[in-house]
């Protein structure tokens, strides 16, 4: 079979009739069909199968060994196939033949089943399409680092499209849980520690990868990034405030802003109460409030899961029927408790088969959305020959990505950019170590070492990449990202000692369950830096010799006195393939630094968990010994040029110059009205860059305590030398609401404050506000967008 020709798709019962009817709504479709299939042929679309999975060996997930069997392969697409798991992200693979693979594949299940209905087909591309020889861009983080939508949006279409180039339907990404204990392995996956930000971008993924025609999965639905002690799956203890105002808000932005058509449960349980059987979660919020039309598909195990490690179900059926009257459609990733447990629960009566029927609809709307319903469907767009996962378009568009995500944390005397003529040394375990650059679910460091493969992809270590622009580099690795051996200590000792200036790399090496310093079950007990890395700083510090400290890491790592001696610190959050590079260009001054931390980085190894997004005893107080302040707060970073801010004000309002303090006078602002906030921006310096402008909220007194400030809007501006630039925001009223007394979210009046700012800590200008009007009640159709509009400034402006 020639992988461009189209499957013969037709009922072999001959029942097609208005279900293969592509002019009719997908619904409609999908309504006729059901009646048509037996039970068994129902059940069979609510199910993954992961063909070809080893659940042997230490390279695999806990529990994946006895969960991972499943029926053999004949047996299991006999009767149709909900969905085909990780066809090209299982092992390594060529492209090309695994697209030749999957393609012979879906002609065996189209054959196989009554209905000749092919499988969809899902893979991971948390940091691009998670295959052999795909292109490995920045990890999540450095896509809130770049406080950039539009550029993630733009990379999110090229992963998108490669997917379906691919055959490829459904996308396991984004991530767009908030972080809230730094110590959560899984914190690299996220954008960020603030909704809005984890909200914007993540929602701009999702227009990216829709966009390209696949299928984008929110994960995890609800609550995983608040586990108690960050550690993987322990349970959620959290109130219904935290989690409708900082867990929510980022899921409501994506599905409305950004329209993605699956969702993933959460494996937490929240309040005692697992996610995967939690009802008034799956289905009263998300399908009956907020109207979610598409699919729910379970995480991997997790519904078994409801059994074997929450203790709420006695054995398969009982889980398979909780998380389907939950509101989970697709067991994955292969046939377990919705195969023959679930068909011999409904046949016993113990589980209502009109809730099969409510999921095989939603399933098989999304498929003829799809198309895989359509007779002549195509298993590939294109010959499989075509499929290329990794090309020069797209290494530029992980370099832009890259570059845009660094951030300049420290820079005295000017150490940076480096000098040319100067004697550099490089040190550091993660300097020579190329996967440093890559978060645990790109393909190289999730599915493990093939070495007979290879990683697949060009991947340049920051060595390699600073090797090619720093004549004369020396390097010493000092010790391992882990371990506790400090024979190289020395070495690099001396080494910094008789250089000008010293880069000392440090930081993680992604992996998952133990595997690694940072990635899905890699949790960590405080903030130090693995291994005898903290041994490798204090020792070359102490040479004297200024040090460029580069944190190439999947968290935020403490960053406290015993750095204080470090001239410059840069930080990377795992900046994919080409992020050696973008790093070298950064130290050398090739480009501008622009990123801005996503996620505070702490002075204290401990006093954990604490964000940004607390209210005033969550930050320092005079009632306990322990200071939270952050060595660099959420939103900072600094640049190679200065920029200032001139002109803030409200129009209609009172204007304020630029210096700490509130402007004279107070503008009203109705309850269900919006404001404008300027502020002219101008690149005073000699060179080309862009400032980040925050907008952030101060409610000082409201019914419920408060975050002192929280991010409500932003804006990149690139300007150049000399160019100055007016930003102007929109704020409607409905993005100051939060959870009240009652439990209702509520927009109430009164007066606060809109913070112009550097970062949540650096206020440039204070804009004072009164919202007027009675107490609103809003609900999931508020307005929940701050809209940034950027006017270049000719001639003489009002700054």
């Amino acid at each position: 079979m020639r992988s461009q020709e189209p499957i013969d798709t037709s009922s072999t019962s001959g029942e097609s009739g208005r279900w293969r009817d592509a002019r009719l709504p997908p619904a409609e479709r999908a309504g006729a069909l059901i009646p048509l299939m037996t039970l068994e042929e129902k059940v069979a679309q609510l199910v993954g199968l992961w063909a070809g999975a080893d659940a042997s060996g230490g390279g695999v997930a806990p529990h994946q060994t006895d969960l991972g069997g499943g029926p053999e392969w004949a047996d299991a697409i006999r009767q149709g196939l909900g969905q085909l798991t990780r066809p090209y992200g299982t092992a390594p693979v060529d492209p090309v033949a695994a697209a030749r693979s999957l393609a012979a594949s879906q002609g065996e299940i189209v054959r196989a089943s009554r209905f000749g209905i092919p499988a969809q087909v899902h893979e991971e591309c948390l940091t691009g399409f998670a295959a052999w020889r795909a292109t490995v861009y920045p990890a999540p983080l450095s896509w809130g680092a770049s406080f950039d939508p539009e550029l993630v949006e733009e990379v999110a279409g090229r992963i998108g499209r490669s997917l379906r180039a691919a055959g490829v339907h459904q996308g396991m990404a984004p991530v767009v849980d908030v972080t809230r204990d730094y110590r959560w392995g899984r914190t690299e996956e996220t954008i960020g520690e603030d909704p809005y930000l984890v909200g914007t971008v993540g929602a701009a993924y999702v227009r990216g990868l829709e966009g390209a025609g696949v299928v984008a999965t929110l994960k995890h639905f609800a609550g995983y990034s608040a586990s108690r002690g960050g550690r993987n799956l322990a349970p959620v203890a959290m109130g219904r405030r935290e989690l409708a105002d900082v867990v929510l808000p980022p899921f409501e932005m994506a599905l409305r802003l950004g329209g993605a058509r699956s969702v993933m449960n959460s494996y937490a349980e929240i309040d005692g109460v697992p996610v995967a059987a939690d009802e008034g979660l799956l289905t009263g919020l998300l399908r009956e409030e907020w109207g979610f039309t598409g699919t729910v598909v379970a995480d991997y195990f997790s519904v078994r899961f409801l059994e074997r490690l929450h203790g709420v179900a006695a054995g398969a059926a009982a889980a398979a029927g909780l998380a389907l009257k939950a509101g989970i459609d697709v067991e994955l990733p292969t046939v377990d408790t919705f195969g023959a447990p679930l068909v011999e629960a409904v046949k016993a009566g113990a589980v209502a088969e009109a809730l099969v029927d409510r999921a095989v609809l939603r399933v098989l709307t999304q498929k003829a959305e799809l198309g895989l319903l359509d007779e002549g469907w195509r298993p590939l767009p294109g010959p499989a020959d075509e499929v290329r996962l990794d090309d020069e378009e797209n290494q530029e568009f992980a370099l832009r990505l890259a570059r845009e995500a660094i951030v300049l944390l420290r820079n005295d005397d000017d150490l940076l950019p480096l000098a040319a003529g100067r004697r550099v040394a490089l040190v550091g375990p993660v300097a020579g170590d190329p996967m440093a650059m890559l978060g645990c679910y790109a393909f190289p460091a999730h599915v493990g070492p093939h070495p007979e493969h290879g990683l697949g992809v060009d991947l340049p270590s920051l060595r390699e990449a600073l090797a090619r622009l720093v004549p004369d580099l020396a390097y010493a690795p000092g010790c391992g990202i882990t371990g506790d051996d400090t024979s190289g200590l020395a070495e690099a000792v001396e080494l910094a000692g008789r250089s000008d200036v010293c880069v000392l790399a440090v930081g993680d090496r992604a992996g998952l369950f133990g595997r690694g310093t940072s990635g899905e079950g890699c949790d960590a007990t405080d903030l130090r830096l693995p291994g005898v890395q903290p041994e490798l700083v204090r020792a070359v510090l102490a040479t004297g010799t200024p040090v460029v400290l580069v944190l190439l890491a999947g968290r935020p790592y403490a960053l406290g006195p015993e750095v204080a001696a470090a001239k410059a610190v840069v930080c990377g959050f795992f900046p994919g393939q080409r992020g050696g590079q973008a790093l070298a260009e950064v130290l050398t001054g090739a480009v501008n630094p622009s990123g801005r931390l996503p996620v505070s980085v702490p002075r204290d190894a401990g006093g954990l968990p604490a964000t940004y997004l607390a209210p005033p005893l969550g930050h320092r107080s005079e009632v306990s010994s322990v200071d939270p302040t952050p060595a660099y707060p959420f939103g900072h970073g600094l640049s190679y040029t200065t920029f200032e801010w001139s002109d803030a004000h409200v129009p209609g309002g009172a204007a304020q110059s630029v210096v700490p303090g509130v402007a004279s006078g107070v503008t009203e602002w109705a309850v269900d009205g919006e404001v404008a906030a300027e502020v002219t921006v101008r690149n005073t310096g000699s060179r080309a860059g862009a400032e980040v402008v925050q907008l952030y909220l101060h409610d000082p007194v409201a019914q419920t305590t408060r975050p002192v400030v929280r991010l409500i809007g932003y804006a990149r501006v690139p300007l150049e030398a000399g160019e100055s630039a007016r930003v102007s925001f929109t704020v409607p009223a409905d993005v100051t609401s939060f959870t009240g007394v009652y439990g209702r979210r509520i927009v109430e009046p009164g007066d606060v404050e809109l913070r112009l700012g550097r970062s949540c800590a650096e206020v440039v200008a204070t804009l004072p506000l009164r919202l007027t009007g009675g107490e609103r009640e809003v609900g999931h159709r508020r307005h929940l967008l701050v809209t940034a509009r950027i006017d270049r400034v000719r001639g003489e402006g009002r700054g």
